[in-house]
């Protein structure tokens, strides 16, 4: 039997993403979708072809009247907590799209409200479903560039009203700037809480779980109208060294289109040689005392059951097998550890000790 799927709160586009993954999987069927506000439905209405008795503003009637198995959860950052503990009473499995909370805090109110059911929390990082970054952790798993000694991150986009779902371009007004989410920072918006958690994320993946010591950062709020931050640079020292992590809206052009410059993606310093992983690549640069010139390695095109979230869900489900890697709550608790310290390291203008 195909599993269910509902997909409620539509605060994050990436809900037609993740839509889009259920539509086209073979064992997947889309029960319904809910959200306080019918308008931003309209388009998952036509695209996935479902039926007003399948379209609630309800959440609850429509988890009741559905009864799914899997359940999408795309809100606005500082309601992530409250939606999973909303959820979690239906006894269903979820996927929460990043980032996995706006506070430590929140992250393990969530994991409590899971635990309870004895379903599957993850949490979906899209840019885990880059064939460049899964090769790069192949290429440090294997050793080839021995132990990580630093990590370096930089990402972000023009901005996170510049393009909706299935990345179809736009280009916002300030009017809709004003009535987003992602532009207040009571909602946890900004490019440190929109971004952070993707590089110290997949970072924490890259080398093997390590937690840093200390954390420091700062931002560039202020220095506009805007409440929130567009770009962030945050400093973790860990024992074996420093790794940095940088968030930006605004840059020159989308990664997914055009990379910006600086490029976005990831450059890992090992203690025998470096990989260079960008975001959208079909290939990653590897130097070693072998190839000190660098040599460009092909990353495979991803096959299922691992090439997006959806089918990763259903295939651990279906085998028992546990939630592993950045999807995790696991590694993304320690990714979540580093973005509290460096939202408080920033606002008090300090290096931190890693929160606990």
């Amino acid at each position: 039997m195909a599993l269910r799927i509902a997909g409620i709160n539509f605060d994050h586009f990436h809900m037609g993403d993740l839509l889009r993954m259920a539509h086209d999987h073979p064992e997947a069927e889309i029960v319904g979708i809910a959200d306080e506000e019918i308008s931003r439905m309209f388009s998952a209405r036509s695209n996935f072809d479902l039926s007003p008795e399948q379209v609630f503003t309800d959440f609850e009637a429509c988890l009741e009247t559905t009864k799914p198995d899997l359940v999408f959860l795309c809100p606005a950052a500082a309601r992530h907590a409250e939606w999973v503990e909303k959820v979690a009473a239906f006894g269903v499995h979820v996927i929460m799209e990043k980032p996995f909370a706006a506070s430590l805090a929140e992250a393990d109110r969530m994991v409590a409200a899971m635990k309870t059911t004895g379903k599957q929390l993850a949490i979906n990082w899209p840019l885990f479903w880059c064939r460049s970054h899964r090769k790069a952790y192949e290429v440090i798993r294997a050793g080839t560039i021995g132990d990580v000694a630093e990590v370096h991150f930089y990402d972000g986009n023009r901005g996170p009203l510049w393009h909706g779902a299935d990345k179809i371009e736009k280009e916002p007004t300030e009017a809709e700037k004003d009535a987003s989410w992602f532009y207040s920072a009571e909602e946890g918006g900004g490019s440190l809480q929109d971004y952070l958690g993707y590089g110290t994320t997949l970072g924490t993946w890259f080398n093997g779980g390590q937690k840093p010591i200390e954390v420091m950062a700062m931002w560039d709020v202020g220095k506009s109208s805007l409440e929130v931050d567009e770009h962030s640079i945050t400093v973790a020292r860990y024992a074996a060294g420093l790794s940095k992590f940088e968030t930006r809206w605004g840059t020159f052009s989308d990664p997914w289109t055009h990379q910006p410059q600086p490029k976005c993606g990831f450059v890992v310093k090992g203690t025998e040689g470096t990989v260079s992983s960008y975001d959208y690549d079909e290939f990653i640069t590897v130097q070693t005392a072998g190839w000190p010139e660098g040599e460009r390695v092909e990353a495979p095109e991803l096959f299922a059951p691992k090439s997006n979230p959806v089918e990763y869900m259903i295939d651990s489900l279906q085998s028992g097998s546990p939630i592993e890697g950045p999807l995790s709550v696991e590694t993304s608790r320690i990714g979540q550890q580093i973005v509290d310290t460096a939202f408080a390291s920033a606002e008090q203008g300090r290096a931190l000790a890693l929160m606990e």
